[in-house]
């Protein structure tokens, strides 16, 4: 072989391993993937940081679950209001009471 196909092998194959010529190697440079890691966790804790102060804050419950236990505490406050009115229990009976006609209505086509 000569030294010019030579060198055009050594090129292929470091092509092959993506690493180009050694001068200008390709990936990281030294510490690059240290400093993007503290990037992305400066990044993070700069959006939980403006969460915090929009009144939106994370942890361990998102956003969903929060408004949602709002709404729960919203459902029982109503509820306990209503109770008092007794409105609940007459709802109920009267719940009840459309299921049984609904009930005797089916066995009587039924028959």
């Amino acid at each position: 072989m000569k030294e010019g196909e030579r060198e055009k092998e050594r090129r292929k194959i470091r092509e092959r391993k993506g690493k180009g010529r050694k001068g200008e190697r390709e990936g990281r440079k030294k510490g690059e993937r240290e400093r993007e890691k503290e990037m992305n966790e400066r990044r993070k804790e700069n959006k939980r940081e403006r969460e915090r102060r929009e009144g939106r804050a994370r942890g361990k419950e998102g956003r969903r679950k929060k408004k949602r236990r709002e709404g729960r505490k919203g459902e029982r406050e109503g509820r306990r209001k209503e109770e008092e009115r007794g409105e609940r229990k007459e709802r109920k009976e009267n719940k009840r009471e459309r299921e049984r006609e609904g009930r005797e209505e089916k066995e009587e086509i039924n028959k």
